[in-house]
C-alpha cells in the first residue's frame, strides 16, 4: 500500500500564495507519476496538475496554467503545488494522487490513479 500525507492548505487572499506539500510513503518504488486534483462543494473531481517521477513531464489543467507549478523531490518521495496569483474559484479541497504501474492513458481522469490523500482545504477569499 502507498500512504500520501497532504499538508500546506489554509486561508488566503485573492492574488495571495500557497504551497502544497504532499509525502508518499509505503510501497512507492512501483510510482509512476503524482496528480493534483481539486474538488469543490457539489462539483466533480477535476485535475489540476500531474508529474512523472522520471523524466519530470509535467501536466496542467487550462484553468491552473501559469499560475500553478508542480515539482517534485524524488529523494523525498514528495510532489509539490506551489500556487500564486490565487483566485475565489480555486477555493476547493485539493488532493494528491498516486498512480503505481505502468503509462498512464490520461493524466487529467481521477481513475488513472490508484491512492489517494485525505484532501487539505485551500480557501481563497475575496
Amino acid at each position: 500500500q502507498v500512504q500520501l500525507v497532504e499538508s500546506g492548505g489554509g486561508l488566503v487572499q485573492a492574488g495571495g500564495s500557497l504551497r502544497l506539500s504532499c509525502a508518499a510513503s509505503g510501497r512507492t518504488f512501483s510510482s509512476y507519476a503524482m496528480g493534483w486534483f481539486r474538488q469543490a462543494p457539489g462539483k466533480e473531481r477535476e485535475f489540476v496538475a500531474a508529474i512523472a517521477w522520471r523524466g519530470g513531464r509535467e501536466y496542467y489543467a487550462d484553468s491552473v496554467k501559469g499560475r500553478f507549478t508542480i515539482s517534485r523531490d524524488n529523494a523525498k518521495n514528495t510532489v509539490y503545488l506551489q500556487m500564486i496569483s490565487l483566485k475565489p474559484e480555486d477555493t476547493a479541497v485539493y488532493y494528491c494522487a498516486d498512480r503505481v504501474g505502468s503509462y498512464i492513458v490520461k493524466f487529467s481522469l481521477p481513475g488513472s490513479y490508484d491512492y489517494w490523500g485525505q484532501g487539505t482545504q485551500v480557501t481563497v477569499s475575496s
